[in-house]
């Protein structure tokens, strides 16, 4: 009889638990939750092991104490997030309690920083990973001595072990697709127009390193691509075999090496591959022979990391970015019909009534399809978690319950309310125009569209 493995989201509000982002759902007006592609890469990883798996997602439902109990899994993996860290923790002990021969193996970006004081503070964990899971996974699961294993730490006669950290892996056409079988992918829509959207993980890796983000900290300095044919075979999977036509190419940097990013839109091209896709981009890697070819192959939509609208803020952060290579990015795309996604953060520590009415007006301008107003969070890991207990921008306990949405800390100029409410009058005066609800009006091709879009303004209305 082969083993079982359970690979899981705890039950918690809806979360996308990309390590890197760790974002709520609920209050982010179009943030869809998206499929548990790391679960699905170590529930493959499981399966070529011999292992019976299910993959569950139970911020979206379900019963996970009765499962253990009915599925008695050998193993359980689990993704912490750090703003539910609490709530997981509860549960995976609870779990414990009913089934205690089960192994129970965690991994998330909060382990980067807390990793071997886990053990001694939560004895029902038995293996904390840190970093890249899917080969360390392959050899627990295989029963490689603890001691051997890369990347983890365990309990030992009563001490917390941590073992020399795993390098990331230099070969990620090595890994397994995504065992998609293990989901229902239906779930999974785009937020437009209701399509079932499937991420890709094309690459992993950023050189930049800016002050709030963790996708450095996670995935490495070194951006690691995976080869286009691998891409495209994964993509040809998830066509022939489920169905899924939309798709979002997700890393931590899409765009950063220019060939490899046209000969992957040029093989998409020559495919014959009727597909939709998204991606992120920096606003100084774009340029238009670039995005005619990812028009041409499918691309739809991309998604800028803008940050502010201030220049002061953005050389504090690092971004290393100007506003009018942020400008000339916005035309670019616009000129080739790709639709943008502008990300903004407020409450960054420099921030002032100054500096954000600077974000608004240039959030106006750029005049962008999609926006998301974040308030700054500090995640552990990142440098901003350090600056924010070192300047004392943190006035009580770190709550990450609403994180991007409540204010977590307070800038050196402004308290954590009144940053709050900056946010919410952003959001309001960019959604809210006139010339904004035409123009999004006009663009409309379905009552489906029509229906998610209203059912978003209505949301803007009674939240904000």
């Amino acid at each position: 009889m082969s083993k079982k493995i359970l690979l899981i989201y705890p039950p918690s509000p809806v979360l996308n638990r990309e390590d890197r982002c760790q974002q709520p759902t609920k209050e982010l007006l179009v943030i869809p939750p998206l499929p548990p592609t790391d679960l699905m890469y170590l529930g493959a990883i499981a399966e070529n092991s011999g292992f019976e798996a299910k993959i569950r997602d139970y911020s979206l439902g379900g019963d996970f104490l009765n499962d253990v109990q009915e599925f008695a899994p050998d193993y359980i993996v689990a993704n912490i997030a750090t703003p539910t860290f609490k709530t997981d923790m509860e549960a995976l002990a609870n779990a414990k309690n009913i089934l205690p021969s089960t192994q129970i193996i965690v991994k998330g970006a909060t382990f980067l920083t807390y990793n071997t004081n886990v053990i001694y503070e939560n004895p029902f964990i038995d293996y904390v990973i840190i970093g890249e899971p899917e080969l360390t996974l392959k050899e627990i699961l295989e029963e490689v001595p603890n001691k051997d294993i890369l990347g983890i730490c365990y309990s030992e006669n009563h001490q917390g072990i941590k073992n020399e950290l795993r390098p990331f892996n230099e070969d990620l056409d090595n890994l397994p697709f995504p065992a998609r079988h293990l989901v229902d992918n239906s779930i999974y829509r785009r937020p437009d127009n209701g399509q079932v959207q499937g991420v890709i993980k094309v690459s992993r890796g950023c050189p930049y390193h800016c002050f709030f983000c963790l996708a450095t900290p996670v995935s490495g300095a070194k951006v690691r691509m995976r080869s286009a044919e691998n891409i495209i075979a994964e993509i040809k999977e998830c066509v022939e075999k489920y169905n899924i036509k939309n798709f979002l190419f997700w890393s931590d940097i899409f765009n950063i090496n220019r060939d490899w990013t046209i000969d992957l839109c040029k093989k998409i091209i020559e495919s014959g591959l009727k597909i939709t896709w998204s991606a992120n981009t920096r606003a100084n890697t774009m340029d238009d022979e670039m995005a005619s070819y990812m028009y041409k192959s499918g691309c739809r939509l991309v998604s800028i990391g803008v940050e502010s609208g201030s220049q002061e803020i953005l050389d504090n952060i690092g971004k290393k970015i100007t506003l009018d290579e942020i400008r000339n990015t916005v035309k670019v795309l616009k000129k080739n019909k790709i639709k943008i996604y502008n990300y903004f953060v407020i409450g960054l520590p420099w921030e002032t009534e100054k500096t954000v009415e600077e974000t608004i007006r240039f959030a106006i301008e750029l005049d962008s399809n999609f926006i998301s107003f974040y308030t700054a969070a500090p995640l552990p890991g990142t440098r901003f978690f350090a600056y924010a207990m070192m300047n004392k921008l943190v006035t009580e306990n770190l709550d990450f319950n609403n994180a991007y949405y409540i204010p977590t800390v307070r800038s050196h100029e402004l308290s954590k309310e009144r940053i709050f409410e900056l946010h919410k009058q952003a959001v309001r005066r960019f959604y809210l125009r006139p010339k904004f609800i035409l123009k999004t009006l006009l663009s409309l091709r379905s009552l489906t569209e029509f229906k998610n879009y209203f059912i978003a303004g209505l949301g803007l209305l009674l939240n904000k």
